[in-house]
C-alpha cells in the first residue's frame, strides 16, 4: 500500500473550548466538539515562513533566511444547514474575538488540531442548480509559546 489517501471521510469539528495545553493530550481532552456538516471543500492549512533576504555588497548574491511564521488561513466551502451543530458554533464564533479549537480527522486516522478565529461566513446563492452555500474563512493562530498546528499521526 502506498500510504496516500483521498479526502473522502474527512471530518472537521469546532469547539469553543480551548485546550489546557497546546499538545495532543490537551486537544484530546477538549470537550464539546461539534462536527461541521455539509462541507464540500475543506481547504488547506499549514505553516508558511517569511523570507528574509540579505544582500552583501561584496559578492552581489542574495542570501535567504527563514523569518517569522504564519499558520495561515483555511477556507471552508459548505452547504448551509441552520440546524447543523457545527455550523451553529461557526456562526457564533464569527461574532467573537476569541480563538476556537478545530479538529481535522483524516480518513487514515491522522488528526490536525489548531486554534483559529472565524473571520467570515459569507452566504451564496449562485443559481437554480446549486445549493445554498457559504464560504467560511478561518485565520489560524499561534499560542504565546509558538505552538500552532498540532499534528497527531494515526495510532
Amino acid at each position: 500500500m502506498s500510504g496516500v489517501e483521498t479526502v473522502a471521510g474527512t471530518k472537521i469539528s469546532i469547539s469553543a473550548n480551548p485546550p489546557a495545553t497546546f499538545d495532543a493530550a490537551g486537544y484530546a481532552a477538549v470537550a464539546a466538539w461539534a462536527r461541521i456538516g455539509e462541507i464540500t471543500d475543506g481547504g488547506s492549512h499549514g505553516r508558511t515562513y517569511a523570507v528574509v533576504t540579505h544582500q552583501p555588497i561584496d559578492n552581489r548574491g542574495t542570501q535567504k533566511f527563514k523569518g517569522s511564521f504564519n499558520e495561515g488561513q483555511k477556507t471552508l466551502q459548505l452547504a448551509i444547514d441552520n440546524k447543523d451543530p457545527g455550523q451553529i458554533v461557526l456562526t457564533e464564533a464569527l461574532n467573537e474575538d476569541e480563538d476556537y479549537s478545530f479538529k481535522v480527522e483524516y480518513q487514515g486516522g491522522d488528526i490536525d488540531y489548531f486554534q483559529a478565529k472565524v473571520i467570515s461566513f459569507e452566504k451564496a446563492t449562485a443559481g437554480v442548480d446549486s445549493m445554498r452555500s457559504a464560504t467560511v474563512q478561518l485565520e489560524l493562530t499561534t499560542s504565546k509559546s509558538g505552538v500552532g498546528i498540532v499534528e497527531v499521526p494515526a495510532p
